[in-house]
């Protein structure tokens, strides 16, 4: 009975170590920065969330750098307060300057620091997210956040590599903000409008018209009635009385 059990044995400890190895290289490769959502509309304004998690299982992260895009400005940049943490806002001069609802704005933020309060931070296993609003968003079709990734044992993870079109997404990639172009507003979208507007005219146009024939047809009539009664008067009045 045992040399029956240890084929069976040694079968389910091989599938339990292939599994824990195949889950153990999955889970840090997945574990990296991202801004979410991962998409937005160029022009408008939007509250985004940038999600750390902590890929090491004997250190807290401590500190987040995020470092906004030089080539992709934004005119307002504001952070919501996260427990436990304090953020440190550093701006740039900008040429030319961002126009924000008809001001011309000279500055720009470039670097958002998120530092955890002492005996804090993102401890193994868990993640934290530093929400943040921007906007206008620019006039791009990407903006590439570069995050530095600080561990309360001094390592460092810089997710600072931008992604290349048609190539597989590199070992510490930069989270990425998809920006489409916001639909301009076509001649074609009031061309309905229009046609309807015009057809009100012609209908209101019609029933005027018809508004009118019909008042001039009861005038008619009346004016027909009149006759006929003048007329039934007047051959009363020539007719003899009837001898009694």
């Amino acid at each position: 009975m045992i040399r029956l059990r240890r084929p069976a044995t040694i079968a389910a400890l091989t599938l339990t170590a292939v599994a824990t190895a195949v889950l153990g290289l999955a889970g840090p490769v997945s574990a990296h920065v991202t801004i979410n959502p991962a998409e937005a509309k160029q022009g408008g304004y939007g509250r985004f969330a940038f999600r750390v998690p902590n890929e090491s299982d004997t250190a807290s992260t401590v500190k987040v750098e995020v470092n906004l895009p030089e080539n992709a400005p934004v005119g307002s940049v504001s952070t919501m307060p996260v427990a436990g943490w304090t953020v440190a806002v550093e701006k740039r001069k900008v040429d030319p300057p961002i126009e924000v609802h008809g001001s011309q704005l000279t500055e720009a933020v470039s670097k958002l620091t998120f530092t955890a309060a002492p005996n804090g931070g993102v401890k193994p296993g868990e993640f934290q997210e530093f929400p943040v609003s921007m906007g206008p968003l620019p006039q791009a079709d990407t903006m590439v956040f570069k995050v530095l990734q600080t561990y309360s044992d001094g390592n460092v993870s810089r997710w600072i590599e931008e992604p290349t079109p048609g190539a597989e997404e590199p070992e510490n990639p930069a989270p990425v903000l998809k920006l489409a172009a916001a639909a301009p507003a076509s001649a074609g979208a009031s061309a309905p409008a229009a046609a309807a507007a015009d057809d009100d005219d012609d209908d209101d146009d019609a029933g005027s018209g018809a508004a009118v024939a019909l008042g001039v047809a009861g005038l008619v009539a009346g004016l027909g009635g009149l006759a006929l009664g003048g007329l039934a008067f007047a051959r009363t009045r020539r007719e003899p009385a009837a001898k009694s």
